[in-house]
């Protein structure tokens, strides 16, 4: 019987183990054994750079990426990725406070234009609201906090296809070989890049904007696929 019982405690430690809350800026075991990477590490910017090559100038607050006045326009993780899960933690200064997630940037002196964004910003469902692959796709829902909590996003890239996920619900989604024509959406209405979104590069930097508000980044996470 004691052994029955030990054996009973043992598999509920494996259970706990693997369905453990990891804390703020680490990974759990499970996470490890799925093949998440942490890109932050809660304490210093190492694996961080600015995407004009200056020395990122805010320090790490609260155990967050700080992108506001870092001395660039986005601070991106120095290595790039092709098809993966991203995921991360956001919280907003107050309202109408601007920035954006950005991904497979292909040229770091251009990210505006060589990637895309999801765009970090107030709820609602515009292309430029919360979880808007920017200027492209707006959300379907408004799933964000209320400014001052923090949000979880994860996006996926995969081959031509991106998927937005605030708070656990699916917002937005997009397959880029249908935006096949330069300038243009899917309903034929103007977007803001030059060319046609199905040749936009499927590998890149991703990393944080600073478009002249105070966010916080925390428990980056990645996953490649």
């Amino acid at each position: 019987m004691r052994c029955r019982l030990g054996l009973l405690g043992v598999g509920w430690l494996l259970i706990a183990a693997g369905n453990a809350v990891a804390a703020d800026n680490e990974l759990t075991p499970q996470e490890k054994a799925e093949g998440w990477v942490l890109l932050f590490n809660g304490q210093d910017l190492t694996g961080w750079k600015n995407n004009n090559g200056k020395q990122i100038a805010t320090p790490v607050e609260e155990g967050s990426i700080v992108p506001y006045k870092a001395g660039g326009y986005v601070v991106v993780y120095d290595k790039p990725f092709g098809d993966f899960v991203l995921r991360c933690d956001v919280k907003l200064s107050e309202p109408k406070c601007n920035s954006g997630i950005f991904l497979r940037v292909g040229d770091l002196t251009n990210p505006v234009y060589s990637g895309l964004e999801v765009q970090i910003f107030d709820g609602g469902t515009g292309m430029h609201d919360f979880g808007a692959i920017y200027d492209l796709v707006g959300p379907q829902k408004d799933a964000t906090k209320p400014i001052g909590q923090w949000n979880a996003v994860e996006i996926t890239c995969k081959g031509p296809n991106v998927k937005v996920v605030v708070n656990g619900e699916e917002v937005a989604s997009l397959n880029c070989d249908e935006l096949d024509k330069p300038g243009l959406r899917a309903d034929g209405t103007q977007h803001k890049f030059r060319i046609a979104i199905k040749d936009m590069p499927r590998q890149g930097y991703l990393g944080f904007q600073d478009h002249g508000h105070k966010v916080w980044y925390k428990n980056v996470k990645l996953r490649e696929l």
